[in-house]
């Protein structure tokens, strides 16, 4: 690596001012740290925290505080500071909350007063002192002692409007984290929304599990891989992009009830809705069907939903979401009629008609995706050009065409229909789940349907599995099976516009 790899990147103006000014002189500061000892000590242990602090003492008056005193030991980052006379003041702020400190000579001495009157907003600081109240009431620190734990070299965005960029915010999530309280608050809600979805399957009966990420054939989905080399094997390998079939593998080995949170990868195009690495919950259950599954996932999202936010109704972009009650279900053709009822259940059956329709409205019907497409294929494309975005309840769309559902187990009474739903809320899919196909000789004709249409240029169509084929020979009990997306879900719970508001590092262009 050369020098030059070395150099550190030209400051980025978050703070509206010149950032490689106020760098230079922080870096002078950081020198001469480093003449006098350790610039970066690790030896200070905070025992407390700001949060449970101002729980704790914050309703105490003055006189309780001044009659039993209460010493604290914090550490945290300078998000504000101020000289006033022969006082200074700051706010820390760490994991949980901020927190006022107060220091003067007499507290901590005039040379360490002093040399705080140096330090610079984004300092990461360690603290010891005694609570009491200011003359406004506001609980502070007087502090006894205080130390610099780190040195921060860039100016932290301005107080009062944070990081206001978009592209900065998802770039540089850090200093997001740091300046915007709505940001903290979004993932924790993502992480209780997690953690209340191990518990509720842990408590159902179901075994997490772990299953590869590096796939020899990719399967489970619909959708373009990351493709990728192993040097060691010497052969191609892709980027998961679902579980599905190493669950149901599991099923096969005896396994009834198993679930996984995973990354999937799928190399595909970015919105405000996908991003090419994301969060699923998957699971399987035996003997069960696509409506118990139905019912099932209903529980899984409004626990997920009062974890998160102690409630089943929420507010997302202005519009009030309910999943206290039953969610509807609609067939394809019943959402269509239902939500666009220009058209008509004649016209809904005739595919002729529906190509010219879909024609009309801009969809590449001569792609490989509608080029040989059947009636029920042409019907879900008109549901996604004309009523899936209007689907704000939460709706189970249901009854899939064969053709689009190739791991799913057909109706047993309508020819061309799976027992199949994708779960929609706020315009978007949620949830995608079906009974599970169990006979391996259809399977291998579904899968063979596929690779004619991966063949023919259809990018996302799947390849044929041929040990997922034999798994299936060993006999694989009926089950039903689902995957929930956790990303979506969070962006619901926490009324975030984009995905990239509840990924921490989204997948951005590199820097130039």
């Amino acid at each position: 690596m050369s020098a030059a790899d070395h150099t550190p990147p030209a400051a980025t103006d978050v703070a509206g001012h010149d950032d490689n000014q106020i760098i230079a002189e922080r870096r002078a500061k950081l020198a001469r740290l480093r003449e006098s000892g350790p610039a970066f000590p690790n030896d200070f242990r905070p025992a407390h925290r700001a949060a449970a602090v101002l729980q704790h003492h914050g309703f105490k008056t003055r006189e309780q505080l001044e009659a039993e005193p209460v010493t604290v030991n914090l550490a945290g980052r300078m998000m504000l500071k101020r000289v006033q006379g022969k006082a200074s003041f700051a706010t820390i702020q760490d994991a949980t909350s901020r927190i006022q400190l107060y220091l003067n000579d007499e507290g901590v001495g005039p040379e360490l007063h002093e040399a705080f009157k140096h330090w610079d907003l984004g300092d990461i600081i360690g603290c010891e002192g005694r609570l009491f109240k200011t003359m406004k009431g506001e609980l502070s620190v007087r502090c006894s002692s205080i130390r610099l734990l780190t040195k921060s070299l860039r100016p932290l965005p301005d107080k009062f409007h944070g990081v206001a960029d978009q592209e900065l915010r998802y770039r540089q999530r850090y200093v997001d984290l740091i300046a915007n309280a709505g940001t903290r608050d979004t993932f924790v809600a993502r992480s209780k929304t997690i953690s209340a979805i191990r518990n509720f399957m842990g408590s159902h009966g179901f075994l997490e599990v772990e299953t590869p990420m590096l796939h020899p054939i990719p399967g489970g989905a619909a959708a373009k891989p990351f493709v990728t080399h192993h040097n060691a094997l010497d052969q191609q390998m892709f980027l998961r992009i679902a579980p599905e079939l190493y669950l149901k593998r599991l099923l096969v080995g005896g396994f009834e009830r198993v679930y996984e949170i995973n990354r999937n990868f799928r190399n595909e195009g970015i919105s405000p809705r996908h991003n090419p690495e994301f969060t699923m919950l998957e699971f399987y259950a035996a003997y069960t069907d696509y409506r118990w599954l139905m019912d099932f996932t209903e529980q899984v999202i409004r626990d997920a939903a009062l974890a998160a936010t102690g409630s089943t109704t929420l507010t997302y972009q202005g519009c009030a979401i309910e999943l206290g009650q039953p969610f509807e279900r609609l067939t394809i053709v019943e959402a269509i009629m239902k939500y666009a009822p220009r058209y008509d259940a004649a016209m809904l059956a005739d595919a002729t008609r529906l190509r010219a329709e879909l024609k009309k409205l801009g969809a590449d019907v001569e792609g490989p995706q509608l080029r040989n497409a059947g009636l029920g294929a042409l019907q879900l494309a008109l549901f996604e050009e004309v009523a899936e975005h209007q689907l704000w309840q939460p709706t189970y769309i249901i009854d899939y065409p064969v053709e689009v559902s190739p791991l799913a187990r057909g109706s047993d009474t309508r020819a061309g229909i799976t027992e199949r739903f994708e779960l929609f809320i706020t315009g978007r899919e949620i949830a995608n789940g079906f009974s599970e196909l169990n006979d391996p000789e259809d399977q291998a004709d579904r899968f063979l349907s596929q690779v004619a249409a991966k063949d023919a240029g259809d990018e996302e169509a799947m390849f044929f599995d041929a040990d997922y084929i034999r798994a299936l020979e060993y006999g694989m009990p009926p089950a039903g099976g689902c995957g929930i997306g956790i990303d979506r879900l969070v962006m619901l719970l926490t009324d975030s516009p984009s995905i990239r508001d509840v990924v921490l590092f989204p997948a951005l262009k590199r820097e130039d």
